[in-house]
């Protein structure tokens, strides 16, 4: 096997580091491709490329936060991950576990983590690597990186959401939000809520939102009621889609352009959060984007002769 041919087949691992890592699809991609680089510069073939490999696009990925976390905190509104619609790395037998990882909610608590703690938590509770091929990567000891891992873990699982309810039914529930968002049944969207529910959209100054965030069942439905409804009538569509795990859909206008993503969190029997990634710098990824502002407009309007 050639040096293009171990990178291609270790490329998936390589991106869901990064992207776990670093939040970003776009900032992910471009680890990897230094990755690549690095790894073609390279004059010999290591003795483990999957070690090489790892290694370098943690050691890039870490770089790269700590120079991000700077502009997160200078942005406007609350910030979210850039929507992730299918992970590339795949293990049959962690299908629950991969996707957990990789949900909004799971992403946010890593936030708060320093940037050696989230690689460092990364690597060893998600990707399974052992300590002292984590030790190797991040330059530290391995008792240095198990104090990393338990300090990690327990930030994590202080506000870690219990996803108990199976893939199937997640789905199933998501499809009756949906039908009831495009209804605007308030009474529908209400009973599919939960009592604290939070409804909050990631726009970063750049796109029309409903609201930076609105908390409570009743408030929620009965916003998302009285607008989501007339998105049909300016022929917004909309498509179910699993978002980085969980159930979710992506809002597309007139010409297929991508508008939003919504993400949605479930726990028992409930939808406990709804996120909107709105911000057009966020969506790229997915394809041509469309102008938020002038469906906003084309709805205000619309309801305005109503």
């Amino acid at each position: 096997m050639d040096k293009v041919e171990e990178f291609e087949e270790l490329r998936p691992l390589l991106f869901s580091i990064a992207y776990r890592i670093l939040g970003s699809v776009g900032e992910a991609e471009d680890a990897v491709q230094e990755t690549w680089l690095r790894f073609d510069r390279s004059t010999t073939l290591p003795e483990s490329a999957k070690a090489f490999l790892s290694t370098a696009v943690t050691r890039i990925a870490i770089d790269v936060l700590r120079s991000a976390r700077m502009r997160r905190e200078e942005y406007v509104g609350p910030w979210f991950p850039e929507p992730l619609l299918s992970d590339p790395y795949q293990d049959p037998t962690r299908t629950a576990e991969l996707a957990d990882s990789v949900s909004m909610a799971a992403l946010l608590l890593l936030e708060r983590l320093s940037p050696l703690e989230r690689a460092v938590f990364v690597l060893r509770e998600v990707f399974g690597f052992g300590f002292d091929e984590i030790a190797a990567t991040v330059g530290r000891s391995e008792a240095a990186c198990r104090q990393l891992v338990v300090r990690a873990r327990r930030h994590m699982e202080a506000g870690r959401p219990r996803f108990t309810a199976d893939r199937e039914e997640r789905r199933e529930l998501a499809t009756r939000f949906f039908d009831a968002l495009e209804d605007g049944d308030v009474g529908g969207l209400r009973e599919l809520l939960a009592a604290d529910v939070r409804l909050v959209g990631d726009g970063g100054g750049k796109a029309p939102q409903l609201a930076r965030s609105i908390v409570g069942a009743a408030k929620a439905a009965r916003l998302l009621g009285a607008f989501f409804p007339w998105l049909g009538r300016v022929e917004v569509s909309w498509e179910p889609h699993e978002v980085n795990g969980q159930p979710g859909a992506v809002f597309r206008d007139r010409d297929g352009r991508v508008l939003y993503v919504i993400a949605l969190d479930v726990l028992d029997g409930r939808i406990q959060t709804i996120r909107s990634v709105i911000n057009p710098d966020k969506l790229a990824h997915l394809g041509p984007v469309g102008d938020a502002w002038s469906v906003d407009r084309q709805v205000r309007r619309a309801r305005g002769r109503n």
